[in-house]
């Protein structure tokens, strides 16, 4: 178990939202689920009030706490992508059912929850050793709602997109 766990607040959606995450990614799963003993402002006896998870091997806990918070950009949950299929699946899943997508990579899930869907390959092309090519893939992440990572390369390259 970690030392730090994030909590993510929920209205009655806990058990839900933590469900759907951990079917997103591999090592992950439900780790425990703790219900009200007595009705209370998180609900009433026998709901659930808190779900212990694992999130691809990080803990996290998610609270249902009887009032709806709205999540910020303040804090999101970054995952990084191995591919553009990878991308493209959680990019998704998570922006479907109500969740709404923005630029660069970022969008908010239908918890409001920010995320960002980010390949791996990002930092080397952003950081690369071309500055001309890095400051091409920022302008050109700049202007994409779901990252492209063809796109971001041919960018980096210098290559017009086809």
């Amino acid at each position: 178990m970690s030392k730090i766990t994030p909590c993510l607040w929920f209205d009655g959606e806990a058990e839900e939202a933590a469900t759907f995450y951990v079917s997103l990614l591999p090592d992950s799963r439900i780790e425990r689920i703790q219900k009200n003993l007595v009705d209370g402002p998180a609900g009433k006896a026998g709901t659930v009030l808190v779900v212990q998870f694992t999130l691809a091997g990080q803990d996290y806990m998610a609270l249902n706490g009887g009032t709806r918070f709205e999540y910020t950009h303040a804090i999101s949950f970054k995952i990084d992508c191995a591919d553009q299929a990878e991308v493209d699946r959680l990019w998704d899943a998570l922006s479907s059912n109500g969740g709404q997508v923005e630029r660069c990579g970022w969008l908010k899930d239908r918890y409001g929850v920010s995320w960002q869907i980010v390949p791996s390959v990002l930092p080397e092309l952003l950081g690369g050793p071309d500055r001309k090519g890095a400051e091409r893939a920022m302008q050109a992440m700049m202007q994409m709602i779901k990252l492209d990572i063809a796109a971001l390369k041919q960018a980096y390259d210098g290559r017009s997109a086809a």
